[in-house]
């Protein structure tokens, strides 16, 4: 464990928390004396990979098994979570919620079907949509919504215009729930990755389109799900109280040169 116990005592939930960048932030928060509950939709071996992993660094998680982007998915989600949480010691309720499951279309405009385009839009925006509102009831006050956006939504990428287009309207509940939920002291805030090496982005194992993205940044390099991940742990943290609707890149200063 870390020195730096600052979400002891807390519950947090990290969809999509059993790979890539959602992994790092469910092992990132449990480090920090968080008990973690790690989401996924299908893949279970990874979930429970992850929450070994957790176990073995002396933190405490557990899985939630819940397929977003169809109906019913929040109500499935919270059921799932409060089943679980009654067999761990602590109490009902949530701390810390970080919505980082999504997935992304790489094609452009003219190639997206309606298919494509509800998909990604059901997974991505209106499943936080929904876990939200299903979730006020269990966040408490003081408590901390993050969610993960992208650098995409401030720079023109017509190769992914229908997932940019997800995360802008991601960006603006984080705004109009910062409004709202500010008296109850909660904070919501957007973090946004660049370009991060995961092992579900198949892009990066071509050395051109590699180096293009390792350019991109100032520091010359991917980003790592670590990196985003002491974002996502700042934000959530009681240092960060201060600190809501705001859009934080997390991008490594990707595409802010010429």
């Amino acid at each position: 464990m870390t020195t730096d116990m600052r979400h002891e005592g807390k519950t947090a939930l990290v969809t999509g928390g059993s790979r890539g960048i959602g992994r790092a932030i469910s092992r990132r928060l449990a480090r920090e004396g968080a008990l973690v509950a790690v989401h996924y939709g299908h893949d279970e071996a990874a979930a429970e990979r992850t929450v070994k992993e957790i176990d073995a660094e002396g933190g405490r998680a557990f899985a939630v098994r819940a397929e977003l982007g169809v109906d019913g998915d929040a109500a499935t989600l919270w059921g799932a979570f409060d089943r679980a949480l009654a067999g761990q010691d602590a109490e009902p309720g949530l701390d810390i919620l970080v919505n980082n499951a999504g997935i992304t279309v790489p094609r452009t405009i003219a190639n997206v079907t309606e298919q494509d385009y509800d998909r990604v839009f059901a997974i991505n925006t209106k499943a936080p949509f929904f876990i939200i509102q299903r979730g006020l009831d269990r966040l408490r006050d003081g408590g901390r919504i993050v969610n993960i956006s992208s650098v995409a939504t401030r720079v023109g990428l017509p190769a992914i215009v229908s997932y940019t287009m997800t995360k802008s309207a991601l960006d603006h509940l984080t705004l109009a729930l910062a409004t709202e939920l500010g008296p109850r002291g909660i904070t919501v805030n957007s973090v946004a990755p660049g370009y991060t090496e995961t092992e579900i982005n198949p892009t990066l194992r071509i050395q051109e389109i590699r180096q293009r993205y390792s350019d991109a940044s100032v520091f010359g390099r991917l980003g790592q799900p670590a990196d985003i991940a002491d974002v996502v742990s700042f934000v959530a943290s009681d240092e960060a109280r201060w600190v809501t609707g705001q859009w934080i890149d997390a991008s490594g200063g990707a595409h802010i040169g010429a």
